[in-house]
């Protein structure tokens, strides 16, 4: 059973870095693309950044473009979101998703697996 572990969340300052990781278990993450999306209160799950199996290509959502970058060590299971000067409105549950789609893109549809999820605040 795969099973994907977030963690790393929590209270930060606004123009803080906050460093998201995501440990997967049952199966390797080689061969699948990894995402990271987000659900602010009272809005739907959104998506953050996305990563190919070989992490050739990754892809980010304008809003966080130039602030997050999105990592893999496939020899240790593991999937990273580094993010940079956070603002308020970055306030949300994140969650690390598995897709077995190549280029899998920003579509929660093309993840088949997904972790609980880590809050992430930011404050003014």
């Amino acid at each position: 059973q795969v099973q994907l572990v977030e963690s790393g969340g929590g209270l930060v300052q606004a123009g803080g870095s906050l460093r998201l990781s995501c440990a997967v278990s049952g199966r390797t993450i080689n061969g699948y693309d990894m995402g990271w999306f987000r659900q602010a209160p009272g809005k739907e799950r959104e998506f953050v950044a996305t990563i190919t199996w070989r992490a050739s290509v990754t892809d980010y959502a304008d809003s966080v473009k130039g602030r997050a970058t999105i990592s893999r060590d496939n020899a240790r299971n593991t999937v990273s979101l580094q993010m940079n000067s956070l603002k308020v409105e970055d306030t949300a549950v994140y969650y690390c998703a598995e897709s077995k789609f190549y280029r899998a893109g920003y579509s929660l549809g093309n993840y088949d697996y997904w972790g609980q999820g880590t809050q992430v605040t930011v404050s003014s």
